[in-house]
C-alpha cells in the first residue's frame, strides 16, 4: 500500500485539504483531485508552459512540482482569474487583442501575464522585457505579438487607474 501524506493548501482563496501519494506532481493534482482543469499538460518536461500557475505569487511549472511541495502555500490557477462570465482585464486583453488561437497555452499564458503586471509595479516595460517574461510559454498559434499588446494594454489600464485585483 502507498502510503498517503496530508496536506494543506489554499488554492484560488480556499483552503484545500487531502491526503495523497507523494508522487503527485501538482498539475495531476489540481486537474484529478480538485477537478480544476483549467490548468493544462502539455510537455509535462517544463519546456511548453502551458500547466503554470502561481504559487505564493510566483510563476511555476506545475508539471515540475510536486503536490506535496505546495504544503501550507498559495496556488492560484486560471480558474481564479475571471469572476464568473465576467472576464480579468488580462482574460478581457488577451481576446481584444487576439492573444489566444486554439487555446491551449492560455492558462499558463495569463498566470505568466499576472505575474509579469503584478511584479512590474509601475516600471515602464519595454518590448523585450514582455517578450523575455512571455518566452516560457510556447505557442504554435499566435506569433505573441498580439500576446504583447494585450500585455502593453494590461499595464496602461493599471497604470491608468487599479484594477480588480491581479
Amino acid at each position: 500500500m502507498t502510503e498517503l501524506h496530508r496536506i494543506k493548501l489554499i488554492v484560488n482563496g480556499r483552503e484545500v485539504q487531502a491526503e495523497i501519494e507523494a508522487r503527485i506532481n501538482l498539475a495531476d493534482f489540481l486537474r484529478k483531485d480538485l477537478r480544476l482543469t483549467g490548468t493544462h499538460v502539455g510537455c509535462e518536461h517544463g519546456v511548453c508552459g502551458a500547466c503554470t500557475v502561481l504559487v505564493d505569487g510566483a510563476s511555476v511549472r506545475s508539471c515540475l512540482m510536486l503536490a506535496v511541495q505546495a504544503q501550507g502555500r498559495s496556488v492560484e490557477t486560471i480558474e481564479s482569474l475571471a469572476d464568473g462570465a465576467d472576464l480579468h482585464p488580462i482574460q478581457a486583453a488577451l481576446a481584444r487583442h487576439h492573444g489566444l488561437q486554439c487555446g491551449y497555452c492560455t492558462p499558463g499564458v495569463a498566470m505568466t501575464i499576472k505575474e509579469l503586471v503584478s511584479d512590474s509595479a509601475g516600471r515602464d516595460l519595454s518590448e523585450a522585457d514582455i517578450r523575455t517574461a512571455l518566452s516560457g510559454n510556447l505557442c504554435r498559434c499566435t506569433g505573441y505579438q498580439g500576446m504583447v499588446a494585450a500585455v502593453r494594454d494590461v499595464l496602461d489600464t493599471v497604470a491608468e487607474k487599479p484594477m480588480r485585483p491581479l
